[in-house]
């Protein structure tokens, strides 16, 4: 086993002298290789190159010698600490962190992130990440491969966002771009660490929270959820009722990363609660004027609703693909219809 097991934390700047010494006494040093090429790894030390991470690890756990795993910012923060401290290597670590890539782009931004979401598609169903920037109006997404700019774009051309792509952070080669999802996917992209995702929802000035994290509009401006129906803007008589929609939403369980369809929507009432959970939504009513109501009721509520102005199931097919289904509208002695999936799972009653 390893004496020693330090990971450092590289952002393009000087090390720390506490990085720099152990990098020195170091017979083992693991990394990716540009990270590696980037910093004095001592010509006697074993260079590990961290493609395979698990292999990686054993083969850190299996030295006698002082190792150090240099890592891109913090390793601690959707790094490799998280693996590397698994009980089946048994090492020990010590940690160095340096600037995170999420922590440098907001400041290449020139923006605060404590009001962000910060999602992970790194080895992950990029579809969920594009549900939470459907969600929220600022999102930092960490990418990787399969799941870059390009593909989270294809997933967001019919919202309004704009896409702040970091490239190469830290190093010569870093680039910074603003672009709106439309251009990003016709862009080849490589090395890219963090894209923040912006969308209508963020304010210049506006004053902070007390939990880090853009919050859905829970408990917002009423307590609770299933709020009663004055709560609302809504045409007499023309809501799902507070009970009903207790049940609806405690059926359905919206939650993060999650894309909701609100088929008939009415006033919105059953999309805005789901959206005050942190789902996405996508609310569906044919009547202009009950467009305007759920417009109304997601800015009363501080939560992002798209709303479509059609008939299903004419609109239907040209939505992105839903995890939750809700079907309003209960005329003709129809109750409303609450189904949970996922776009290639079964649904349910």
């Amino acid at each position: 086993m390893a004496d020693r097991v330090t990971v450092i934390g590289y952002d393009g700047g000087p090390l720390s002298t506490r990085a720099a010494e152990a990098l020195r006494t170091a017979t083992l040093v693991a990394g990716a290789e540009r990270l590696l090429d980037a910093v004095a790894v001592p010509e006697q030390a074993e260079r590990v190159l961290l493609g395979n991470v698990h292999v990686a690890a054993k083969r850190i756990g299996e030295h006698r010698g002082v190792a150090v795993v240099v890592a891109a910012g913090d390793p601690g923060f959707f790094g490799i600490v998280r693996v590397l401290h698994r009980a089946e290597y048994g090492l020990e670590l010590e940690i160095v962190p340096a600037v995170s890539s999420v922590a440098q782009a907001f400041a290449r931004a020139g923006m605060p992130w404590d009001d962000a979401r910060i999602v992970s598609a790194l080895g992950r169903d990029v579809r969920r990440a594009a549900n939470v920037c459907r969600a929220f109006g600022k999102v930092a997404v960490l990418t990787g491969s399969g799941a870059g700019p390009a593909e989270l774009a294809a997933l967001l051309t019919d919202v309004p966002r704009t896409f702040v792509v970091c490239e190469n952070l830290g190093t010569e080669r870093e680039e910074i771009s603003m672009l709106s999802a439309e251009h990003a996917i016709g862009r080849e992209w490589t090395d890219v660490d963090v894209v923040i995702v912006i969308g209508p929802t963020p304010r210049p000035g506006a004053a902070g929270g007390w939990l880090a994290g853009e919050r859905p509009g829970f408990p917002g401006p009423v307590r609770g959820w299933a709020v009663a129906e004055d709560a609302y803007a809504h045409r007499a008589g023309a809501i799902t009722r507070a009970e009903v929609r207790a049940l609806v939403v405690a059926r359905l369980g919206p939650r993060l990363g999650d894309l909701v369809w609100d088929v008939g929507a009415g006033s919105g009432s059953v999309g805005v609660e789901c959206a005050r959970h942190g789902a996405a939504v996508v609310a569906v009513e044919k009547e202009a004027f009950g467009c305007d109501l759920i417009a109304e009721n997601a800015a009363r509520f501080g939560v992002e609703v798209r709303v479509v102005h059609g008939k299903a199931p004419d609109v239907l097919a040209r939505l992105p693909l839903p995890d939750v289904v809700f079907v309003g509208g209960a005329g003709r002695g129809r109750w409303p219809r609450a189904r949970r999936g996922g776009p290639s799972g079964s649904w349910s009653r």
